[in-house]
This record gives C-alpha cells, sequence and structure tokens, in this order.
C-alpha cells in the first residue's frame, strides 16, 4: 500500500474534506491522527482501520506542539501533515470589522504555519512531507470570502518557500479544490437541484467528492511524488467556463 507504516495527522479531518483525506491515508496503509476541537459525529475509518482522534484548537500553538510531540512519541514517527484545518462565513468585508477578518487570517494561514513549525522536527527525521489545502479561492476574486481567499493565497506562498527552505529533508505542496460535495454543500450550493445547476459550470460536470481531494492528497505524500515539492496541484474539475464566453454566447442568441 502506498503509505503502510505511514503516521499522518490531518487537522479538521473529522468531517468534509478533512475526512475524507482521512479516509485516503487510511485505505493506503497509514496511521492517521485526526485533529479537530469536537470530535467526530462519527468514527472517521475504512474497512478495518479507524482514525484516531485528538482535540485541540490549531490556533493554540503550545497545544499543538503538545499533540505533534505525543503523536511522535506514542508512534516513534511522524512522516506526514496535512493542514486541512480552515473555513469561513460569507461575510462581505464592509459588513464586518476587521476583528472578525482576522480570525478567519489566523485560522487559514497562521494555523498552518503553527502546525506545522510544530511537526517540523519529527517530519525531518522521517524525511516526511507536508500538504497545505488550499483553495481555489485563493487564485481569484473572492467576494464575500476576501479574507478567505487572501489567506489560501498566502498559504499557497508559504508552501513554496517552505519548500526551498527545508528541502531536501522536507517536501511541501499545495492542493487546491474547487467545489466540493460535503456534508455542508447545501449551506453553499442549496437543495439538490442548486448543486446540480452549479455542478453542470464544472467542466466535467460534477462537484469534487472529498474522496477526490483525498486521492491527491494520499498521492503528494508518497514516494510517488518524491520529486514534487513546492508545487500546486488544482483539483478543480477543470475549473470555471468563463463568464465573457457565455455573455458572447448570449450576444449572438440575441442578435439572431
Amino acid at each position: 500500500m502506498e503509505l503502510d507504516g505511514r503516521v499522518a495527522v490531518v487537522t479538521g479531518g473529522t468531517r468534509g474534506v478533512g475526512a475524507g483525506i482521512a479516509r485516503a491515508f487510511l485505505a493506503a496503509g497509514a496511521h492517521v491522527v485526526v485533529c479537530a476541537r469536537r470530535p467526530p459525529p462519527e468514527p472517521v475509518e475504512v474497512v478495518g482501520h479507524r482514525a484516531e482522534f485528538v482535540s485541540v484548537d490549531v490556533r493554540e500553538p503550545a497545544a499543538v506542539r503538545g499533540v505533534f510531540a505525543a503523536v511522535a512519541d506514542a508512534r516513534g514517527r511522524l512522516d506526514v501533515l496535512v493542514n486541512n484545518a480552515g473555513g469561513t462565513p460569507y461575510r462581505p468585508l464592509a459588513e464586518g470589522p476587521a476583528e472578525r477578518h482576522a480570525r478567519v487570517l489566523e485560522l487559514n494561514l497562521l494555523a498552518p504555519l503553527t502546525a506545522s513549525l510544530a511537526a517540523y522536527e519529527h517530519l525531518r527525521a522521517a524525511r516526511g512531507s507536508v500538504v497545505m489545502v488550499g483553495s481555489v479561492s485563493g487564485t481569484r476574486p473572492s467576494p464575500g470570502t476576501a479574507a478567505y481567499g487572501a489567506a489560501k493565497a498566502g498559504l499557497e506562498n508559504l508552501a513554496a518557500s517552505m519548500a526551498v527552505e527545508w528541502a531536501p529533508d522536507v517536501r511541501v505542496n499545495t492542493l487546491l479544490p474547487g467545489m466540493v460535495r460535503t456534508e455542508l454543500a447545501h449551506l453553499h450550493y442549496g437543495d439538490e437541484e442548486g448543486v446540480a445547476a452549479v455542478a453542470r459550470t464544472v467542466p466535467l460536470g460534477r462537484l469534487a467528492e472529498p474522496s477526490d481531494v483525498g486521492d491527491a492528497a494520499v498521492f503528494l505524500a508518497s514516494d510517488r511524488a518524491a520529486y514534487i515539492t513546492g508545487a500546486s496541484l488544482l483539483v478543480h474539475g477543470g475549473g470555471e467556463r468563463p463568464a465573457f464566453l457565455d455573455a458572447a454566447t448570449a450576444n449572438k442568441e440575441t442578435s439572431r
């Protein structure tokens, strides 16, 4: 198996994309530790394998350092860190004070830095890797989630710099997922009809599943990606159809 015997920590790994990543690592043979503030609503597992859960707020540096020290001590190694914890509510910039936007930056940019630094010595000893979970929101304007988009853009740059500084001992790469169908998809895209309408805008005709992101993360963490570091991998089904093409098509239809 791709990661047989390796030890991986997935932050925010109790639901959604994080749980999908954790399951992919379990299926690949890794021992997986998922961490979040609250326990998962149901165990994160695949047939015959279950992830270990540790409660921690990834914004608390001392607590995070304690988690990685404990994992490395208990398992004798740490091979992979997946910085997945993050997220944001919809909030136009002018509708919230700077302090609220700063909390989004703290969770989505500073917390991955905190976790990476806490894991560094353990990863270096194992010649392991870090997988940052970024977002296409960091590569384009993100109205309504501007602080989140800025944080994800910063995360991608941080990973690229980290990859240079930490080579050749630790590889660092970034996943850039697009729209993912999770248990919270209805909050973003509406009911099933809404999800289907959004899916039609994706060239591959569907939203990603958490397992799609998980499989990509396993690849980046595995020996098959041994010469890949400082890279950003888009997992977005081909992206978004440019709006000007639809506008141009509509204009042609109107002129007929």
